[in-house]
């Protein structure tokens, strides 16, 4: 058969809860899961299908059939992030497959602008994926906005104990103050995603049976920190450190020390570019700088509008050309006029544009990823001199914190 006859046949709909074992095989084929993979996270008698029936439930999600054969698919879930301290919906991208024999027929790219148009839709101005290619997710728009830093500590180098008024508590994965925590934390840290049960079941998915929480308690008996973690053959594993003040660093770092003659290393991530190197004592250790989550603004008129702009001490106004290459309606020239509160409005059209970028660049120099001073000096934005600085005193200076996985 032809692939003009065998593109002919396809048809784009809803995958829904009837088709969650095509769903899992997908998944499983896609993403190379094997059931030595399952068996090592423990779960060798549960389907992906069963733990993603809530994908299926609540999400949005989209496929290619052919014929009844669902043989290309992506999903959206529903989540909130945490942007210089205003809280946009965002539509986090996630279970994008295609099997092999159907690729090459666009499916995917008409996946992706379908699903871009369903965010619009629900209002979720921008977009989160984990990137299985950084240069295929750049061709569609999205780019990187978050670090993961990777780090050892030999447990001759772990910090000395230092007093702290409060304490630590173990406790089980389901002790209430566990989100109560992070609610907190994702309130005052831009990038973060407030968590819903959906994304609370995304992030300790693939978890062993025998993860720990440690948390720490104020000398007032309120929690103020938390620690995700496991020990195995005599190396700490930290999934996740969570703290609302220093205090409760400091006291989780105290418990995790207190561990000295149990382990001979202590492994982490730090989802934000802040190297433990220069907190520690000793900080001659092994650090691994990796990028991490990619973004694209879905909607740059909703996205601008609750854009928390920095507050100047008169109107301005920057006019651009603005390119996507998925998306229509944001593309061409547009006037951005930001008052005195902090407030923008986007309007379309306006004279001599003095800024030009793609939604990429835009996306993470919005996002505080890369200042526009380096973009411009990069190339991947071209601007004067006053619309440069002007971009600098309009954005925040702080990097996204971004610890989720979906």
């Amino acid at each position: 058969m032809s692939r003009s006859k065998l593109r002919d046949r396809l048809k784009l709909a809803n995958v829904e809860p009837k088709h969650g074992d095509q769903f899992n095989d997908l998944l499983r084929y896609v993403f190379q899961v094997t059931n030595r993979d399952l068996q090592t996270f423990g779960w060798e008698n549960r389907e992906i299908t069963k733990s993603k029936l809530a994908v299926l439930k609540h999400a949005d999600v989209f496929g290619w059939f052919d014929r009844e054969k669902l043989i290309s698919q992506l999903a959206i879930y529903p989540f909130q992030v945490n942007i210089f301290g205003r809280i946009y919906e965002m539509g986090g991208l996630t279970a994008v497959g295609t099997y092999p024999e159907y690729a090459n027929l666009g499916l995917m790219n008409q996946l992706m602008l379908h699903a871009l148009t369903k965010m619009r839709e629900h209002k979720q101005s921008i977009s989160f994926l984990y990137p299985y290619s950084i240069p295929y997710y750049r061709r569609k728009g999205w780019e990187i906005i978050t670090d993961k830093i990777s780090f050892e500590v030999p447990d001759t180098q772990l910090p000395k104990t230092k007093y702290v008024p409060g304490s630590v508590e173990r406790v089980t994965i389901d002790h209430p103050d566990i989100k109560a925590i992070y609610e907190k934390f994702a309130f005052s840290h831009h990038g973060a995603m407030l968590r819903n049960e959906l994304a609370w079941e995304e992030y300790l998915r693939w978890d062993l049976d025998d993860m720990t929480v440690a948390i720490y308690y104020d000398d007032n008996d309120s929690p103020m920190g938390y620690l995700l973690y496991w020990v195995a053959e005599e190396i700490f594993y930290i999934k996740e450190m969570v703290y609302i003040i220093e205090e409760a660093r400091t006291g989780l770092w105290n418990f995790i020390s207190a561990h000295f003659s149990m382990i001979k290393l202590v492994k982490g991530d730090i989802y934000k570019n802040e190297p433990l190197s220069f907190i520690l004592d000793d900080g001659d250790i092994k650090e691994t700088l990796a990028p991490y989550y990619m973004a694209r603004i879905v909607d740059i008129k909703l996205f601008v509008e609750q854009y928390p702009f920095r507050c100047l001490d008169k109107v301005y106004e920057l006019t651009f050309n603005l390119s996507d290459p998925m998306l229509e309606w944001n593309q061409g020239t547009f006037t951005l006029t930001v008052d005195t509160t902090g407030k923008g409005e986007l309007r379309e059209g306006g004279v001599n544009p003095s800024l030009t970028a793609d939604v990429s660049a835009l996306t993470t120099m919005l996002m505080g990823y890369k200042r526009p001073t380096y973009l411009a000096r990069i190339g991947r934005i071209q601007a004067d001199d006053n619309s440069i600085e002007l971009l600098e005193q309009w954005i925040r200076q702080e990097h996204p914190y971004f610890s989720d996985y979906f």
